[in-house]
C-alpha cells in the first residue's frame, strides 16, 4: 500500500491510515485547495496516476523513467519537476514531481525531503487572502520551500570555505585533508547547483507568456522566487570560483614547498659530489704511497711532507676551480 500524506484548507492535516489514494482523491473534494503527498513511487500509485488521476502518459513517464526538469502543460493539468535535497547524511539531490490539477496539487518523490515538512507546516499556516490566490499559490508555496531549503546549506558552505582559505595560508600550522575537504566542498556545491538550477528554470518558463503555466495574480511571487534562484545560482558559482582558486592555491603552495625541499636536496648532494671529487684522488693517492713497498719512488716526490704538499695543493686546486664554477655557493630559493 502506498504511503502518503493529505491537507486540505478546510480539514488541514487528514488521517490516512486507512484510506486508498483514490479514497483520498475523493475525501478532499469540495474541501478547499488539497495536497496530496506520495512518498513511494511504485506500481500502485503509477496505476492511481494513470487511471484515477488520468494524467498524460508523459507524465506517468517522466515520473517513473529518466527524469529531466520539466514544466509542462497540458488540457487539464500541468506537470513540473525539480531536483530537491533528500534526508541522506551525504548531501545529495533527486527529482521530484507536481502535478496540478484543478485544486489540487499532487506531489510524487522516492525519499525524505526536508523542504516538504516546510511546505506543510506553510500550508496549515496560511492565511485565507493568500489561499484564494488559488492552488497557483501553493505551487508557489512548495518551490519556494524548496529553495529556501538550500538558504542555511548556502551559508554554511560560506563559513566552509572561509575556514579553508585560512588555513591554506595559516603558515603556523599544518592542516590535515585540505584538499580532500576542497574536494568535497566542489562537489556539494555542484550537487545543490543542480537543485537551484532546476528551480531557476521553472521559474523562468513560469513567468514566460506564451507558456500559461501559473496565472496571472501569482506573477509577482514567482518573479520573487525567480530573483531569489537567479541570485543562489550565482552564489553558488561565486562559492564554486572560490573554492577552484583556493584549491589551486594550496597546489601552488604545495609545489612551491616541493620545489625548496628539492632545491635543498640538490645543494646537499651538490656538496656531497664536490666533497667526494676532492677526497677520491686524494685517497687514490694515499692508497698507493701507503702500500708496504719498497719500490715506491716517494723520494721522487719530497718524501712524505712532498706528498703531503702535493695532495694539499691538488685540493687548493679543485677549490678554487669548483668556486670559479659558482659550485660553492649555489643560490637559495
Amino acid at each position: 500500500m502506498a504511503e502518503f500524506r493529505l491537507y486540505s484548507t478546510v480539514l488541514g492535516r487528514m488521517d490516512t491510515s486507512d484510506l486508498t489514494l483514490t479514497q483520498a482523491l475523493e475525501a478532499v473534494q469540495d474541501q478547499g485547495l488539497a495536497w496530496l503527498d506520495i512518498a513511494e513511487a511504485n506500481a500502485e500509485v503509477k496505476a492511481f496516476l494513470a487511471e484515477t488521476v488520468a494524467v498524460d502518459e508523459l507524465v506517468v513517464e517522466d515520473i517513473f523513467g529518466e527524469a529531466t526538469t520539466a514544466s509542462l502543460r497540458f488540457e487539464d493539468h500541468r506537470f513540473f519537476a525539480v531536483r530537491a535535497r533528500n534526508n541522506e547524511v551525504r548531501l545529495d539531490t533527486e527529482f521530484v514531481h507536481a502535478i496540478v490539477k484543478g485544486d489540487l496539487l499532487i506531489t510524487v518523490r522516492h525519499h525524505t525531503i526536508p523542504a516538504f515538512t516546510t511546505f506543510g507546516r506553510r500550508f496549515l499556516k496560511s492565511d485565507a487572502e493568500d489561499l484564494a490566490l488559488g492552488i497557483d499559490y501553493l505551487l508557489y508555496e512548495w518551490l519556494d520551500a524548496i529553495a529556501d531549503d538550500w538558504t542555511p546549506i548556502l551559508g554554511r558552505f560560506s563559513g566552509t570555505l572561509d575556514d579553508l582559505e585560512y588555513q591554506v595560508f595559516d603558515p603556523s600550522k599544518k592542516y590535515d585533508n585540505l584538499l580532500e575537504s576542497l574536494h568535497g566542498l566542489k562537489g556539494d556545491l555542484r550537487e545543490a547547483n543542480k537543485s537551484i538550477e532546476s528551480l531557476n528554470t521553472i521559474t523562468m518558463r513560469s513567468l514566460q507568456p506564451g507558456e500559461r503555466l501559473v496565472g496571472t495574480n501569482v506573477k509577482r511571487y514567482f518573479t520573487d522566487l525567480h530573483q531569489l534562484t537567479t541570485a543562489m545560482v550565482k552564489r553558488v558559482s561565486n562559492y564554486s570560483a572560490g573554492a577552484a582558486s583556493t584549491r589551486d592555491s594550496y597546489l601552488s603552495n604545495m609545489s612551491m614547498q616541493l620545489s625548496e625541499s628539492n632545491a635543498k636536496l640538490t645543494e646537499v648532494m651538490t656538496t656531497l659530489t664536490m666533497v667526494g671529487a676532492i677526497m677520491l684522488p686524494l685517497t687514490l693517492i694515499a692508497g698507493i704511497f701507503g702500500m708496504n713497498n719498497d719500490d715506491l719512488p716517494q723520494e721522487m716526490f719530497g718524501g712524505f711532507w712532498g706528498i703531503m704538499g702535493f695532495m694539499g695543493l691538488f685540493a687548493v686546486v679543485m677549490m678554487a676551480y669548483f668556486w670559479r664554477k659558482g659550485w660553492l655557493n649555489p643560490p637559495r630559493l
